[in-house]
Protein backbone atom coordinates (compact mmCIF):
# COMPACT_ATOMS: atom_id res chain seq x y z
CA UNK A 1 0.00 0.00 0.00
CA UNK A 2 2.58 2.68 1.10
CA UNK A 3 6.19 3.21 -0.98
CA UNK A 4 7.76 2.62 2.25
CA UNK A 5 6.11 0.01 4.02
CA UNK A 6 5.81 -2.34 0.74
CA UNK A 7 9.87 -2.10 -0.25
CA UNK A 8 10.42 -2.88 3.99
CA UNK A 9 8.13 -5.48 3.47
CA UNK A 10 9.40 -7.22 0.33
CA UNK A 11 12.78 -7.27 2.15
CA UNK A 12 11.38 -8.83 5.26
CA UNK A 13 10.97 -12.09 2.55
CA UNK A 14 14.17 -11.65 1.61
CA UNK A 15 15.60 -12.06 4.54
CA UNK A 16 14.21 -15.55 5.27
CA UNK A 17 15.19 -16.62 1.66
CA UNK A 18 12.39 -15.63 -0.15
CA UNK A 19 12.99 -13.98 -3.95
CA UNK A 20 10.56 -11.06 -3.24
CA UNK A 21 10.59 -7.75 -4.79
CA UNK A 22 7.55 -4.61 -5.17
CA UNK A 23 4.99 -4.72 -8.31
CA UNK A 24 5.58 -1.92 -10.78
CA UNK A 25 4.48 1.53 -9.65
CA UNK A 26 0.60 1.93 -10.45
CA UNK A 27 0.25 3.81 -13.75
CA UNK A 28 -2.54 4.02 -16.24
CA UNK A 29 -2.45 0.57 -17.32
CA UNK A 30 -3.13 -0.04 -13.56
CA UNK A 31 -6.60 0.84 -13.95
CA UNK A 32 -7.04 -0.16 -17.49
CA UNK A 33 -6.50 -4.13 -16.91
CA UNK A 34 -8.17 -3.65 -13.44
CA UNK A 35 -11.16 -2.14 -14.72
CA UNK A 36 -11.30 -4.47 -17.99
CA UNK A 37 -10.95 -7.86 -15.44
CA UNK A 38 -13.86 -6.63 -13.08
CA UNK A 39 -17.01 -6.04 -13.27
CA UNK A 40 -17.25 -2.27 -12.24
CA UNK A 41 -18.66 -1.98 -9.34
CA UNK A 42 -15.70 -2.82 -6.72
CA UNK A 43 -13.78 -0.26 -5.04
CA UNK A 44 -10.84 1.88 -6.69
CA UNK A 45 -8.34 -0.51 -4.29
CA UNK A 46 -9.79 -3.75 -5.51
CA UNK A 47 -9.10 -2.47 -8.94
CA UNK A 48 -5.50 -1.16 -8.24
CA UNK A 49 -4.53 -4.22 -6.69
CA UNK A 50 -5.81 -6.45 -9.77
CA UNK A 51 -4.53 -4.27 -11.98
CA UNK A 52 -0.81 -4.58 -10.99
CA UNK A 53 -0.64 -8.18 -10.06
CA UNK A 54 -1.70 -8.39 -13.86
CA UNK A 55 0.81 -6.01 -15.24
CA UNK A 56 3.07 -8.76 -13.41
CA UNK A 57 1.79 -11.26 -15.76
CA UNK A 58 2.20 -9.34 -18.68
CA UNK A 59 6.28 -8.61 -18.02
CA UNK A 60 8.42 -10.53 -20.25
CA UNK A 61 10.05 -13.84 -19.51
CA UNK A 62 7.08 -13.67 -16.37
CA UNK A 63 6.51 -17.54 -15.27
CA UNK A 64 3.64 -18.30 -13.64
CA UNK A 65 5.06 -21.89 -11.94
CA UNK A 66 7.47 -19.92 -10.44
CA UNK A 67 5.49 -16.92 -8.91
CA UNK A 68 3.76 -16.16 -5.74
CA UNK A 69 1.35 -13.20 -5.30
CA UNK A 70 1.37 -11.79 -1.75
CA UNK A 71 -2.42 -10.68 -1.16
CA UNK A 72 -3.62 -10.57 2.56
CA UNK A 73 -7.46 -10.60 3.65
CA UNK A 74 -9.81 -10.02 6.51
CA UNK A 75 -12.99 -10.50 8.08
CA UNK A 76 -15.89 -8.26 8.53
CA UNK A 77 -17.91 -5.89 6.39
CA UNK A 78 -14.81 -4.75 3.50
CA UNK A 79 -14.81 -5.83 0.38
CA UNK A 80 -11.16 -6.64 1.10
CA UNK A 81 -12.10 -9.96 1.96
CA UNK A 82 -13.03 -10.80 -1.66
CA UNK A 83 -9.93 -9.81 -3.43
CA UNK A 84 -7.55 -12.71 -3.05
CA UNK A 85 -10.89 -14.93 -3.98
CA UNK A 86 -11.24 -13.04 -7.06
CA UNK A 87 -7.58 -12.75 -7.82
CA UNK A 88 -7.39 -16.50 -7.81
CA UNK A 89 -10.49 -16.51 -10.10
CA UNK A 90 -9.30 -13.98 -12.35
CA UNK A 91 -5.81 -15.82 -12.74
CA UNK A 92 -7.43 -18.86 -13.69
CA UNK A 93 -9.35 -17.54 -16.42
CA UNK A 94 -6.47 -16.04 -18.13
CA UNK A 95 -4.25 -18.97 -17.83
CA UNK A 96 -2.05 -17.98 -14.84
CA UNK A 97 -3.59 -20.52 -12.42
CA UNK A 98 -0.34 -21.81 -11.30
CA UNK A 99 0.46 -18.24 -9.83
CA UNK A 100 0.26 -18.80 -6.00
CA UNK A 101 -1.69 -16.61 -4.25
CA UNK A 102 -0.96 -16.20 -0.58
CA UNK A 103 -3.80 -14.83 1.78
CA UNK A 104 -2.36 -14.48 5.58
CA UNK A 105 -5.90 -13.25 7.38
CA UNK A 106 -6.42 -10.21 9.67
CA UNK A 107 -8.55 -12.95 12.10
CA UNK A 108 -5.49 -14.30 13.60
CA UNK A 109 -3.78 -11.36 13.53
CA UNK A 110 -1.73 -12.12 9.85
CA UNK A 111 0.62 -15.15 11.63
CA UNK A 112 -0.49 -17.72 8.82
CA UNK A 113 2.76 -17.38 6.46
CA UNK A 114 4.48 -20.56 6.67
CA UNK A 115 7.35 -22.03 8.44
CA UNK A 116 9.21 -19.66 8.35
CA UNK A 117 6.24 -17.28 10.17
CA UNK A 118 8.34 -15.85 13.63
CA UNK A 119 11.14 -14.47 11.57
CA UNK A 120 9.23 -13.41 8.69
CA UNK A 121 6.87 -11.81 11.30
CA UNK A 122 9.59 -9.73 13.34
CA UNK A 123 11.58 -8.70 10.21
CA UNK A 124 8.50 -7.48 8.83
CA UNK A 125 6.80 -5.38 11.98
CA UNK A 126 10.46 -3.86 12.45
CA UNK A 127 10.23 -2.72 8.98
CA UNK A 128 7.03 -1.71 8.88
CA UNK A 129 7.79 0.79 12.34
CA UNK A 130 10.64 1.80 10.26
CA UNK A 131 8.89 3.02 7.47
CA UNK A 132 5.96 4.42 9.52
CA UNK A 133 8.69 6.43 11.07
CA UNK A 134 10.21 7.25 7.86
CA UNK A 135 7.11 8.56 6.73
CA UNK A 136 6.46 10.99 9.42
CA UNK A 137 9.26 12.36 9.13
CA UNK A 138 9.07 13.05 5.64
CA UNK A 139 5.39 15.02 6.16
CA UNK A 140 6.91 16.61 8.87
CA UNK A 141 9.86 18.41 7.07
CA UNK A 142 8.78 18.28 3.50
CA UNK A 143 6.31 21.28 3.75
CA UNK A 144 8.96 23.79 6.01
CA UNK A 145 11.94 22.77 3.22
CA UNK A 146 13.71 25.99 1.92
CA UNK A 147 14.23 23.74 -1.38
CA UNK A 148 12.04 21.31 -3.19
CA UNK A 149 12.91 17.66 -3.32
CA UNK A 150 15.39 17.96 -0.24
CA UNK A 151 13.47 16.16 2.17
CA UNK A 152 12.49 13.50 -0.68
CA UNK A 153 15.96 12.99 -1.36
CA UNK A 154 16.77 12.50 2.60
CA UNK A 155 13.21 9.41 2.37
CA UNK A 156 14.67 7.80 -0.64
CA UNK A 157 18.17 7.96 1.16
CA UNK A 158 16.83 6.42 4.37
CA UNK A 159 14.81 3.59 2.84
CA UNK A 160 17.39 2.16 0.97
CA UNK A 161 19.37 2.41 4.44
CA UNK A 162 16.74 0.79 5.81
CA UNK A 163 16.18 -2.11 2.88
CA UNK A 164 19.86 -2.67 2.88
CA UNK A 165 19.45 -4.02 6.45
CA UNK A 166 15.92 -5.49 6.25
CA UNK A 167 16.83 -8.08 3.36
CA UNK A 168 19.84 -9.06 5.65
CA UNK A 169 19.53 -12.57 6.74
CA UNK A 170 22.43 -13.35 8.85
CA UNK A 171 21.33 -10.86 11.42
CA UNK A 172 19.79 -12.55 14.84
CA UNK A 173 16.50 -10.40 16.18
CA UNK A 174 18.43 -8.92 18.53
CA UNK A 175 21.51 -7.73 15.86
CA UNK A 176 18.72 -6.49 13.18
CA UNK A 177 16.92 -4.41 15.72
CA UNK A 178 20.16 -2.69 16.73
CA UNK A 179 20.81 -2.00 13.12
CA UNK A 180 17.71 -0.76 12.05
CA UNK A 181 18.10 1.41 15.30
CA UNK A 182 20.93 2.73 13.58
CA UNK A 183 19.40 3.42 10.48
CA UNK A 184 16.51 5.34 11.90
CA UNK A 185 19.60 7.49 13.70
CA UNK A 186 21.17 8.07 9.98
CA UNK A 187 17.71 8.79 9.05
CA UNK A 188 17.25 11.87 11.74
CA UNK A 189 20.32 13.25 10.67
CA UNK A 190 19.76 13.47 6.99
CA UNK A 191 16.36 14.84 8.14
CA UNK A 192 17.78 17.42 10.59
CA UNK A 193 20.58 18.46 7.87
CA UNK A 194 17.25 19.37 5.24
CA UNK A 195 17.09 22.69 5.09
CA UNK A 196 13.99 23.96 6.87
CA UNK A 197 12.17 27.09 8.04
CA UNK A 198 9.98 25.57 10.71
CA UNK A 199 7.56 28.79 11.24
CA UNK A 200 4.50 27.93 13.17
CA UNK A 201 1.08 28.60 11.71
CA UNK A 202 0.79 25.93 9.03
CA UNK A 203 -2.86 24.14 9.98
CA UNK A 204 -2.26 20.57 10.83
CA UNK A 205 -4.22 18.16 8.62
CA UNK A 206 -5.02 14.83 9.60
CA UNK A 207 -5.44 12.03 7.31
CA UNK A 208 -7.16 9.34 8.00
CA UNK A 209 -9.56 6.61 6.37
CA UNK A 210 -9.55 3.52 4.46
CA UNK A 211 -6.01 2.10 4.58
CA UNK A 212 -5.51 1.54 1.55
CA UNK A 213 -6.39 4.39 -0.32
CA UNK A 214 -4.91 6.73 2.34
CA UNK A 215 -1.73 5.40 2.25
CA UNK A 216 -1.23 4.16 -1.75
CA UNK A 217 -0.70 8.11 -3.07
CA UNK A 218 -1.29 6.98 -6.74
CA UNK A 219 -5.01 6.06 -5.52
CA UNK A 220 -5.57 9.24 -3.85
CA UNK A 221 -3.86 11.57 -6.09
CA UNK A 222 -0.89 12.61 -3.63
CA UNK A 223 -3.19 14.34 -1.76
CA UNK A 224 -0.75 15.27 1.29
CA UNK A 225 2.21 16.48 -1.17
CA UNK A 226 -1.21 18.73 -2.63
CA UNK A 227 -2.29 20.18 1.06
CA UNK A 228 1.36 21.39 1.40
CA UNK A 229 1.22 22.87 -1.54
CA UNK A 230 -1.78 24.71 -0.25
CA UNK A 231 0.18 25.92 3.00
CA UNK A 232 -0.94 23.20 4.84
CA UNK A 233 0.88 20.18 6.64
CA UNK A 234 -0.30 16.89 7.09
CA UNK A 235 -0.30 14.01 9.76
CA UNK A 236 -1.22 10.65 8.16
CA UNK A 237 -2.67 7.52 10.51
CA UNK A 238 0.16 5.11 9.81
CA UNK A 239 0.06 0.74 8.58
CA UNK A 240 1.14 -0.18 12.30
CA UNK A 241 -2.46 1.57 13.49
CA UNK A 242 -3.42 -1.11 11.78
CA UNK A 243 -1.45 -3.98 12.98
CA UNK A 244 -2.16 -3.01 16.53
CA UNK A 245 -5.99 -3.15 15.97
CA UNK A 246 -6.02 -6.37 14.05
CA UNK A 247 -4.13 -7.61 16.75
CA UNK A 248 -6.77 -5.85 19.90
CA UNK A 249 -9.50 -8.01 17.87
CA UNK A 250 -7.43 -11.36 17.60
CA UNK A 251 -7.30 -10.52 21.49
CA UNK A 252 -10.94 -9.69 21.65
CA UNK A 253 -12.12 -12.55 19.53
CA UNK A 254 -10.73 -15.25 22.01
CA UNK A 255 -12.07 -13.98 24.80
CA UNK A 256 -15.39 -14.44 23.93
CA UNK A 257 -14.88 -17.46 22.54
CA UNK A 258 -12.43 -18.95 25.28
CA UNK A 259 -11.80 -16.50 28.16
CA UNK A 260 -8.12 -15.97 28.93
CA UNK A 261 -6.69 -18.81 30.31
CA UNK A 262 -5.16 -20.56 27.34
CA UNK A 263 -2.50 -20.44 25.02
CA UNK A 264 -3.77 -18.53 22.39
CA UNK A 265 -4.81 -15.64 24.28
CA UNK A 266 -1.07 -15.98 26.15
CA UNK A 267 0.71 -16.24 22.95
CA UNK A 268 -1.31 -13.32 21.38
CA UNK A 269 -0.40 -11.13 24.68
CA UNK A 270 3.35 -12.20 23.98
CA UNK A 271 2.80 -11.16 20.39
CA UNK A 272 1.81 -7.90 21.28
CA UNK A 273 4.42 -7.60 24.18
CA UNK A 274 7.32 -8.00 21.44
CA UNK A 275 6.27 -5.80 18.87
CA UNK A 276 5.80 -2.94 21.81
CA UNK A 277 9.35 -3.36 22.88
CA UNK A 278 10.10 -3.31 19.08
CA UNK A 279 8.26 -0.06 18.47
CA UNK A 280 9.79 1.41 21.26
CA UNK A 281 13.42 0.28 20.42
CA UNK A 282 12.87 2.19 17.05
CA UNK A 283 11.59 5.32 17.67
CA UNK A 284 13.90 5.97 20.64
CA UNK A 285 16.39 7.67 18.84
CA UNK A 286 14.11 9.98 17.48
CA UNK A 287 11.91 11.12 20.74
CA UNK A 288 12.69 14.50 20.65
CA UNK A 289 12.34 15.32 17.09
CA UNK A 290 8.82 13.73 17.62
CA UNK A 291 7.33 15.69 20.70
CA UNK A 292 4.25 17.05 19.77
CA UNK A 293 3.81 14.14 17.13
CA UNK A 294 3.31 11.23 19.51
CA UNK A 295 1.42 8.27 18.23
CA UNK A 296 -1.25 7.12 20.57
CA UNK A 297 0.78 4.39 23.30
CA UNK A 298 -2.49 1.79 23.07
CA UNK A 299 -4.87 1.78 20.12
CA UNK A 300 -7.55 1.26 22.91
CA UNK A 301 -7.36 4.94 22.99
CA UNK A 302 -8.58 5.64 19.39
CA UNK A 303 -11.16 2.74 20.10
CA UNK A 304 -12.53 4.76 23.45
CA UNK A 305 -12.55 7.91 21.48
CA UNK A 306 -14.96 6.26 19.12
CA UNK A 307 -16.96 4.42 21.43
CA UNK A 308 -19.44 7.56 22.03
CA UNK A 309 -20.03 7.40 17.34
CA UNK A 310 -19.17 3.75 16.67
CA UNK A 311 -18.59 1.31 19.28
CA UNK A 312 -15.42 -0.78 18.62
CA UNK A 313 -17.60 -3.99 19.43
CA UNK A 314 -20.07 -3.66 16.95
CA UNK A 315 -18.52 -1.63 14.21
CA UNK A 316 -15.71 -3.61 12.04
CA UNK A 317 -12.52 -1.79 10.07
CA UNK A 318 -11.38 1.00 9.41
CA UNK A 319 -14.73 2.98 10.68
CA UNK A 320 -13.62 2.69 14.32
CA UNK A 321 -9.91 3.75 13.93
CA UNK A 322 -11.13 6.92 11.49
CA UNK A 323 -13.40 7.95 14.16
CA UNK A 324 -11.43 7.65 16.90
CA UNK A 325 -8.21 8.66 15.27
CA UNK A 326 -9.89 12.17 14.12
CA UNK A 327 -10.57 12.73 17.54
CA UNK A 328 -7.14 11.77 18.46
CA UNK A 329 -5.63 14.47 16.14
CA UNK A 330 -8.12 16.70 17.27
CA UNK A 331 -6.47 16.79 21.00
CA UNK A 332 -2.92 16.72 19.80
CA UNK A 333 -3.90 19.84 17.60
CA UNK A 334 -4.87 19.05 13.66
CA UNK A 335 -6.69 21.91 12.41
CA UNK A 336 -8.53 19.78 10.17
CA UNK A 337 -9.50 16.01 9.40
CA UNK A 338 -9.61 14.71 6.00
CA UNK A 339 -10.86 11.32 5.37
CA UNK A 340 -9.56 9.60 2.61
CA UNK A 341 -11.61 6.44 1.21
CA UNK A 342 -12.78 5.00 -1.87
CA UNK A 343 -15.99 5.93 -3.79
CA UNK A 344 -19.49 3.17 -2.37
CA UNK A 345 -16.81 2.47 0.79
CA UNK A 346 -18.86 1.60 3.61
CA UNK A 347 -16.18 2.38 6.16
CA UNK A 348 -16.10 6.01 4.42
CA UNK A 349 -20.29 6.28 3.82
CA UNK A 350 -20.46 5.30 7.83
CA UNK A 351 -17.97 7.92 8.92
CA UNK A 352 -19.54 10.32 7.22
CA UNK A 353 -22.86 10.35 9.39
CA UNK A 354 -20.97 10.50 12.40
CA UNK A 355 -18.65 13.23 10.91
CA UNK A 356 -21.43 16.08 11.57
CA UNK A 357 -21.31 15.24 15.62
CA UNK A 358 -17.76 14.66 16.09
CA UNK A 359 -16.93 18.07 14.55
CA UNK A 360 -20.20 19.83 16.97
CA UNK A 361 -18.30 17.87 20.07
CA UNK A 362 -15.09 19.29 19.58
CA UNK A 363 -14.80 22.46 18.74
CA UNK A 364 -16.78 22.63 14.84
CA UNK A 365 -13.69 20.84 13.81
CA UNK A 366 -13.85 20.74 10.15
CA UNK A 367 -14.21 17.59 8.74
CA UNK A 368 -14.21 16.22 5.20
CA UNK A 369 -14.63 12.99 3.16
CA UNK A 370 -12.84 12.73 0.23
CA UNK A 371 -14.05 9.72 -1.74
CA UNK A 372 -11.57 8.32 -5.08
CA UNK A 373 -12.20 6.10 -7.94
CA UNK A 374 -9.65 6.86 -10.49
CA UNK A 375 -11.66 9.35 -12.47
CA UNK A 376 -10.07 12.69 -12.46
CA UNK A 377 -11.89 15.71 -10.39
CA UNK A 378 -11.25 19.29 -9.51
CA UNK A 379 -9.74 18.06 -6.00
CA UNK A 380 -7.29 21.22 -5.44
CA UNK A 381 -10.25 23.59 -5.45
CA UNK A 382 -11.92 21.30 -2.72
CA UNK A 383 -8.51 21.14 -0.79
CA UNK A 384 -8.29 25.12 -1.26
CA UNK A 385 -11.86 25.52 0.29
CA UNK A 386 -11.08 22.96 3.31
CA UNK A 387 -7.41 24.82 3.98
CA UNK A 388 -9.65 28.06 4.42
CA UNK A 389 -11.59 26.50 7.09
CA UNK A 390 -8.84 24.83 8.68
CA UNK A 391 -7.36 28.31 8.88
CA UNK A 392 -10.26 29.90 10.02
CA UNK A 393 -10.60 27.17 12.40
CA UNK A 394 -7.19 27.54 13.72
CA UNK A 395 -7.81 31.41 14.19
CA UNK A 396 -10.32 31.01 16.79
CA UNK A 397 -9.20 28.01 18.44
CA UNK A 398 -7.83 28.24 22.05
CA UNK A 399 -5.39 25.47 21.80
CA UNK A 400 -1.99 25.28 21.54
CA UNK A 401 -0.22 23.23 19.34
CA UNK A 402 3.02 20.88 21.17
CA UNK A 403 6.09 21.44 18.22
CA UNK A 404 9.39 20.16 18.73
CA UNK A 405 11.96 22.79 19.86
CA UNK A 406 13.30 23.87 16.67
CA UNK A 407 9.62 25.62 15.60
CA UNK A 408 10.46 29.40 15.45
Amino acid sequence: MAYAGARMMAAAFRSVGIDATVAPDSDADTLDLGGLNSSGEECLPHKVTLGDFLKVCRQPGFEPQKTAFFMPTAHGPCRFGQYAPYLKQVLGEMGYGQVAVVSPSSENGYDGVGEHAGDLMRAAWMGLVCGDILVKFLLKTRPYETTDGDADHAFHESLGDFVGVAERGDLSVKERLSALAAGVERMRERFRAVPARYERGRPLIGLVGEIFCRLNTFSNDDVARRIERHGGECWISDIAEWVWYTNWSHESQIIRERGKLNADYLKAKVKSHTQHKYEKALLAPVARDLVGYEEPHDVREVLAAAEPYLPAEGCLGEMVLSVGKAIYLHAKGADGIIDISPFTCMNGVICEAVYPAVSSDHDDLPIRNLYFDGVNTNIDRDLEIFLDLARAYQSRSCRERVSPGYFE
